[in-house]
């Protein structure tokens, strides 16, 4: 159960990361100031530490105007993560992101304004106080009436927004929570906190076949808008979905194999506890062992029904293990609402495993009891 329920959470989680990956739009790339660097220590754990210079919004603004590439590119920058809302004596929680967007966030980001309207031009460009909200904001703070938001004025930390849309809902995932995100336009987001953070730049190609070289072309335009040298490396990151889960999935490994190890031990646990209760078996049974050898019983036959006891013991537990251990590790799924996983490849390694167990288990008292001397065996009590 351990074993299984373990890694079938694992695969829930592997599962869950390329869903969630995936609805973020296969032809989109962002770059940004993160430059993740793979460091190896000693055992072979890999590290990924972050570095890179910051990504400032006169950099972002002419990458966005010089780029020819068929593709729409957005620029956005985080205000917070851990603001909270206010209206009327209505408040969330301090946990909502907020986000200063242009026009174009909302297409690339694939969000669509479900009540209201998205930003104008103008409202991007300017100092606008206006502000796009998710639907769990909205709800919480409008009992659950989301279209009774429009043009409500609300607090975001100290600062107050009149309500110009609604995003749809599209649940929460690994990477953020779009219903607890409150967006406001990009100039507004300068002015209220500051111009000093590295900016993020979206891009989304009209045809997903040529997103590779959108990829090229976008990094020799931003090695020019930056002045590198010809031969220094890049102090920015061009990040793709694909790219983000394997990095993901090279830190899980390691919680498999982790989880292997427990694995292990529990089974090590189990080989001592079934020995044990097979040798307490041979013991009752004595008399019993006695009748069989003085009926003509060979000492094979005995052997092989006592070492059959325990590798059906051995799987009988070992299958109830399983089913336990898959229901335990889809409690999970249920979280990310990544379906029912059934991880055959654990399953049938775990059943083979517990009939390894059985017998390693079963060997030393099925001998034991097949050297019994019958006329010994008979007189105990």
């Amino acid at each position: 159960m351990a074993l299984v329920g373990i890694l079938t959470a694992i695969e829930v989680m592997k599962s869950a990361v390329y869903s969630n990956f995936s609805s973020m739009g296969v032809n989109s790339f962002q770059i940004s100031s993160d430059v993740m660097k793979k460091k190896k220590h000693r055992g072979g754990f890999s590290t990924y530490v972050t570095e890179g210079k910051d990504i400032t919004y006169d950099e972002a603004r002419a990458f966005k105007q010089r780029f020819t590439f068929p593709a729409r590119v957005g620029i956005s920058v985080n205000g917070t993560s851990v603001a909270t809302v206010h209206y009327a004596s209505e408040k969330t929680n301090p946990n909502i992101r907020v986000i200063g967007v242009d026009e174009q966030y909302l297409p690339i980001s694939d969000m669509k304004v479900d009540l209201g309207r998205d930003f104008s031009q103008y409202e991007v460009e300017g100092v606008s106080y206006v502000c796009i909200i998710g639907s769990s904001i909205a709800k919480k703070l409008f009992h659950n009436k989301p279209a009774n938001a429009i043009n409500q004025i609300i607090s975001v930390g100290d600062v107050k927004y009149r309500v110009v849309g609604v995003t749809e809902t599209k649940g929460g995932s690994m990477v953020m929570d779009p219903d607890n995100t409150v967006l406001v336009p990009l100039g507004t987001a300068r002015s209220v906190y500051g111009g000093g953070q590295s900016y993020l730049i979206s891009v989304r190609v009209n045809q997903v076949e040529a997103k590779e070289f959108a990829t090229e072309e976008a990094e020799g335009l931003f090695r020019v808008v930056r002045k590198q040298p010809l031969k220094a490396a890049d102090n920015f990151s061009i990040m793709q979905n694909d790219a983000l889960a394997s990095m993901l999935m090279d830190n899980i490994k390691y919680i498999r194999w982790s989880a292997v190890v427990i694995g292990i031990i529990t089974l090590l646990g189990s080989v001592i506890g079934l020995m044990n209760i097979m040798l307490v078996s041979v013991s009752e049974r004595t008399r019993e062992i006695g009748v069989s050898k003085a009926m003509g019983a060979r000492p094979s036959a005995i052997k092989r029904q006592f070492l059959s006891e325990s590798v059906l013991i051995s799987l009988m537990g070992g299958v109830i293990g399983v089913i336990s251990g898959i229901c335990v590790g889809n409690l999970l799924g249920i979280a990310f609402k990544t379906g029912f996983i059934v991880p055959w490849l654990w399953m049938m390694m775990g059943v083979t495993l517990c009939g390894i167990v059985g017998v390693i288990s079963g060997i030393y008292p099925a001998i034991k009891a097949s050297k019994m001397d019958p006329i010994t065996a008979l007189r105990y009590e």
